[in-house]
């Protein structure tokens, strides 16, 4: 088993860490060539503007959509969310629109308003410590969305989406790699051997 982590910015090494721990080969992704030599794919957290960018300059955006819908596992970890999206509430950017979603970036507020939670996880006994560091959530979800975990919004205390699960797609708005949290790159792996 080869998983990749998008290598164009953002915190990709730490995914890498987080396969190895796991005993998994992890290999960074730049080109159409790389991509097609690994079995499952991890966009990380980073600036999703500047992910989106440089996977349009990299020739990247079609050749992940159709290795996604031929059904090869796919993680987002905050910009990595953000990235995998259908829109945002904010302004266009370059996004792969595989994930039946609208985001809201940014949506905890500045880099000062960044928090520590522990969430209970859908399926899991055990809650997950979230790390959120200039977070998104999710402000729609598709019908074919399943919700894995949500956060309260402080503004109106309505529950905002921050995991999910759509087919063969995950995403999360925080930082599980930052902190050891590995269930999500289990959760991967295992599609990825189910598969």
């Amino acid at each position: 088993m080869k998983v990749g982590a998008l290598a164009l910015q953002g915190d990709f090494r730490e995914h890498l860490a987080m396969l190895a721990s796991l005993g998994v080969q992890g290999v960074e992704v730049r080109t159409p060539e790389e991509l097609a030599a690994v079995d499952a794919l991890i966009i990380p957290g980073g600036e999703s503007t500047t992910i989106g960018k440089l996977a349009d300059l990299y020739g990247l955006i079609d050749p992940i959509r159709r290795r996604v819908a031929e059904g090869m596992p796919i993680l987002g970890t905050c910009a990595g969310m953000i990235f995998l999206a259908s829109g945002t509430t904010g302004p266009d950017q370059p996004q792969l629109a595989v994930l039946d979603v609208v985001v809201e970036r940014n949506a905890f507020g500045r880099q000062v308003e960044s928090f520590e939670a522990d969430l209970a996880i859908a399926g899991r006994d055990e809650p997950v410590h979230a790390v959120f560091i200039r977070a998104p959530w999710i402000h729609k979800t598709g019908a074919a969305v399943e919700v894995l975990a949500s956060v309260v919004d402080p503004a109106n205390g309505e529950d905002r989406p921050v995991v999910v699960r759509q087919g063969n797609i995950l995403a999360t708005s925080f930082h599980p790699e930052l902190i050891g949290e590995t269930w999500i790159h289990e959760l991967l792996v295992e599609a990825v051997a189910a598969g």
